[in-house]
């Protein structure tokens, strides 16, 4: 039986497996360590992954890509639109407010959710990993990006149980680079905890963690992140750079056809990494639109002038997860830069003078979270044994991590009906955990989970988590009952009512 690790990330997704002797990435069908994330309805048939991509250019408007983004958002928050203008398939707000797709299949008008999509990629590589192994498999740890709503959460369950998986975990992204990191060094100090500093930059978000590390121990301090600044954000700068002056040049204009807007897409994406090793680069791409062949030049400096404002939020989330630490620049041990978005040497430079000393790339930038989660699949599974140091240093095979959002409740009252707040989680909290409340009341208990600081969230739409209702209790106006209930932050990072107990007197009724 074999455990697995997935990164589900915005343009490519990469699967690990757990070994008796180490982790290894798999290889898909075109023995490649990365698959596409890539969804394609074609008039017979569906193209997944590899296959998906190749289908993006002929069929743009039944091609779904970026589909992390659409999971568990409302379709009228700002940013969600900001990133449906970039895509080419035709979406509208569903019944709940999130966002549906529309697109032809089997000569047919066809409408999927996020997670119906999800679902498709999710089974499509658990088929890549069952080719591979020549067994079944199910267990696996779910990589996720620390600001993930609870909402959010729970779809990428949902899709991963529907695609035929088994999620034992949901781990943020940061902390399982941290721990792949931390079981394979053999270095740190007996004198004092080995502070690092996690960036991984992503193609559509930034995550910064700060880590402390001693022999026989890790733990999280603190999460930040800027969840719209990523490798594609500086793909969109020069794409906007080339569609001026291609329109000034050869007067076409690249927003008004879809295919041109995706290879002129892919080819500044390309554009951005030999500009990351040159000085320089030019463009040349056949038959863009009309028939007409382009051509284009930029030098790395001009490229980086045009995106100094998104150079300067890359030190914005570093500087909250430094301070949410409590870790000073000057007790920093190392930073280690991760993510398909951080080979710029502009970041490199960025990051080098906010912590005064130079990142190190001693992470597979690519394949560091899949392997972190497969390793804590391991630790989670009962048909392997890791080593008593091992189990040790992250406690029992757990590895408690540190919560990036402040989790309040609001209590109804009895008898003014004015609601009550409560701080129940603070951020930066450890989790799993479980808190308890109390309420006395003659009558139906309702509260409401919410995050606290909405400055803080992704989304501005909406704080409110979930609702309960528990009661009537069965007792006389002039008597109350007291009411004890347990909320559970799970290993997920969900809220789910754990217990609830319901005292008159001597009696206790445990629900």
């Amino acid at each position: 039986m074999s455990v697995l690790g997935f990164d589900i990330g915005n343009e490519n997704c990469v699967v690990a497996v757990t070994k008796q002797r180490g982790i290894d990435v798999l290889l898909n069908d075109e023995s490649k360590r990365e698959t596409p994330a890539v969804v394609s309805f074609g008039e017979k048939q569906r193209f997944l992954g590899s296959a998906g991509a190749a289908s993006t250019t002929m069929n743009p408007r039944s091609t779904v890509f970026q589909v992390k983004r659409l999971i568990g958002v409302k379709f009228r928050e700002p940013s969600v639109q900001d990133d449906l203008r970039l895509l080419p398939f035709e979406t509208s707000e569903g019944p709940n407010g999130g966002v549906l797709v529309h697109l032809q299949y089997l000569n047919e008008r066809h409408t999927f959710t996020p997670v119906q999509i999800l679902a498709m990629l999710f089974a499509h590589l658990k088929q890549i990993t069952e080719k591979n192994l020549e067994i079944p498999v199910s267990d696996c740890v779910i990589g996720i990006p620390s600001y993930f709503t609870d909402l959010q959460r729970r779809e990428y369950l949902y899709a991963a149980e529907i695609g035929g998986l088994r999620p034992q975990r949901l781990m943020h992204d940061c902390t399982a680079t941290a721990l792949g990191y931390g079981l394979y060094r053999t270095d740190f100090s007996n004198s004092g905890p080995t502070n690092v500093v996690f960036v991984d930059i992503g193609h559509c978000d930034t995550q910064v963690t700060v880590a402390a590390f001693e022999p026989g121990h890790m733990k999280l301090l603190s999460h930040a992140f800027d969840s719209n600044l990523g490798g594609r954000d500086f793909d969109e700068v020069l794409f906007r750079y080339f569609a001026t002056q291609f329109k000034e040049q050869y007067h076409i204009d690249i927003d008004s056809n879809v295919r041109a807007s995706i290879r002129l897409r892919a080819s500044c994406e390309k554009l951005k990494k030999v500009l990351s090793a040159n000085p320089e680069a030019p463009l040349n791409i056949e038959c863009l639109m009309e028939e007409k062949d382009v051509k284009g030049f930029i030098k790395r400096d001009d490229f980086e002038k045009l995106s100094s404002n998104l150079l300067e939020r890359i030190s914005i989330p570093c500087r909250k997860a430094l301070a949410d630490s409590g870790v000073t620049v000057h007790k920093i041990d190392s930073v280690e830069l991760v993510g398909s978005g951080s080979r710029i040497p502009a970041i490199t430079r960025i990051l080098a003078s906010l912590f005064r000393r130079e990142p190190r790339r001693t992470l597979n930038a690519s394949e560091c979270v899949a392997r972190g989660c497969a390793l804590q699949c391991a630790m989670l599974s009962p048909t392997f044994r890791v080593r008593e140091y091992e189990i040790q240093m992250y406690c029992r095979s757990q590895v408690q991590d540190s919560f990036p959002f402040s989790i309040g409740i609001s209590v109804a009252e009895d008898t003014s009906g004015r609601p009550s707040y409560y701080l129940l989680i603070q951020e930066g909290h450890p989790f799993p955990s479980i808190k308890m409340f109390t309420s006395r009341r003659s009558d139906t208990l309702h509260f409401e989970v919410f995050y606290a600081n909405q400055n803080g969230l992704p989304s501005s739409l909406s704080t409110k988590i979930s609702s309960y209702t528990i009661g009537p209790s069965q007792v006389s106006h002039t008597e109350k009952v007291k009411v004890k209930v347990r909320i559970y932050l799970n290993i997920h990072g969900i809220v789910t009512l754990e217990a609830v107990s319901v005292s008159l007197n001597r009696y206790a009724l445990i629900l």
